[in-house]
């Protein structure tokens, strides 16, 4: 799957959040949802405002070194299905300790299932 020619696969540092009040508001006011070894909690964006993702690695999944391979690991199938979205949302992706041992193809169809399944992205896609 790939975007449409005229949308470039970027993940820009506004496309990501950082704040922990974004990650606490997502997580409060969000819905939530889990499939293998990833959590998906997201919140709807106004209309005309960019996707953000951000990642949650806790120290149960692994060393420093597996912790950032899993966080590339969500970034990149993140900026591979941005433009795939149904609308803008804020998405916090939170690891669980077996998505170290996954690879990129396997993380990749947990979130899409995971998407499709609770209407983020479109069943067609």
């Amino acid at each position: 799957m790939t975007a449409p020619a005229s949308r470039r696969l970027t993940l820009p540092r506004e496309a990501r959040l950082q704040r922990p009040a974004d990650f606490a508001r997502i997580r409060r006011l969000g819905a939530r949802a889990g499939r293998g070894g990833l959590i998906l909690n997201w919140l709807a964006r106004p209309r005309g405002e960019r996707s953000r993702v951000g990642v949650v690695t806790p120290r149960a999944v692994g060393s420093a070194v597996v912790r950032n391979r899993v966080r590339r690991l969500l970034r990149e199938v993140f900026r591979q299905h941005q433009h795939e979205l149904a609308g803008p949302l804020d998405l916090v992706l939170v690891a669980r300790q077996s998505l170290a041992r996954r690879t990129w193809a396997e993380v990749e169809r947990d979130f899409l299932a995971l998407a499709r399944e609770r209407a983020l992205i479109s069943p067609a896609e």
